[in-house]
Order: structure tokens, then sequence, then C-alpha cells
């Protein structure tokens, strides 16, 4: 009877702490107090969605079993979004064509910020996070390109991780206050704070 107090992590036990972990980092709030994400639902289910792209870009490079688990994280991504839509009231019959945008949405950011990261300059991220998560509204610039640093960060942080320790739902995301700020402000040069 004791024995299962020492059995391993199951993978749906795995995937749900690393969804949670995202989850709780994409709500940190110096995303919303310092970067100026809106904090907003939409603002959330960006940063939600980062996360799980840059975690799922991460786990691609594992051996098959730890990469498997990127498919659970994003069925577990799914059912988070299935039950919040009908949470704020989306009826039964909107929310098959809700998700479908919401994939849609997913799979499109998650093939701009993998090129952006691929590029060697931070100015297609900067682009593609001020579209997605910003909205491009103006005076958003420098909360864009902060934003850009931190998924850097994260992106190197995630790669530096043990696959081993990522299957068993061990990951660390950068503190987003302790990154320095730089970037431009609009018409100014170069900050770094």
């Amino acid at each position: 009877m004791m024995f299962h107090f020492f059995r391993r992590k199951s993978s749906s036990d795995s995937i749900a702490s690393l969804y949670g972990t995202i989850v709780a980092q994409a709500r940190a709030a110096p995303f919303y107090r310092i970067y100026g994400v809106p904090d907003t639902v939409n603002g959330r289910f960006e940063l939600v969605v980062l996360h799980t792209v840059l975690v799922l870009r991460r786990l691609e490079s594992e051996p098959a079993p730890i990469r498997r688990l990127g498919q659970g994280l994003f069925d577990r991504f799914c059912r988070d979004m299935d039950g919040s839509l009908r949470e704020i009231g989306v009826g039964d019959l909107a929310v098959p064509d809700k998700m479908r945008k919401i994939g849609e949405a997913f799979y499109g950011r998650q093939a701009a910020y993998g090129a952006a990261l691929g590029a060697p300059d931070l100015a297609p991220l900067i682009a593609a996070l001020t579209r997605n998560v910003f909205g491009a509204e103006p005076g958003t610039e420098l909360g864009a390109s902060r934003l850009a640093t931190y998924v850097r960060a994260a992106a190197g942080q995630l790669a530096d991780q043990d696959g081993g320790a990522l299957g068993r739902a061990e990951v660390s995301f950068p503190d987003p206050e302790g990154l320095p700020v730089t970037g431009t402000q609009p018409g100014g040069p170069a900050t770094t704070r």
C-alpha cells in the first residue's frame, strides 16, 4: 500500500504540473505592471500561449518519451481554454468555433515566435510580440522590446535545463523583474537600465 508514495510521477501528473508552472509564470505581476502587457483576458491568454510555445520548443529537442509530453501539454492547454470559455459564458454551440480560432492563433504564434527566435537579432521577435501581445498599440514598443529580451532569456534558460528534469515537470523561467531593460524609446536612443 505504501509503495504508491515512491512511484515516479505519471505522465498526466507531470503535464498538469508543467502546465501549472507555465500558467503561474504567465500570471507574474511584472509582465503587467512593468512590461505593460494588458491585464486582460487577451493579455493573459497571450502570455500563456507564449510560455507554452517556449516549453514545447524546448521539448522538441528531447528523445521521444520526453518529447511526447509536448502533445499532452498542448492537450492540457486546449482543455484549459475550453473550460475558460465555458466559465465566461460561451455557449456549448459556440465553443467549437472559438476553440478552432484559439488553435489557429496558437499555431500562428508558435510559427512566428519560432522563426523570430531563430533570427540573429531581436527585431522579428519584437515585431511578433508587438502584434500579438500588445495588439500593435502605439507606445508599447519599449514593453515589447523588454518582453523580447525576456523571451530570449527564457529560451536560453530552458535550453540549459536537463531534459529528464523537464520530463518530471521541473522547469524554471527567468525572473521577469530581474532582467535589464534594453530597447529603444520611440524616437529616442537605445536605453539600458
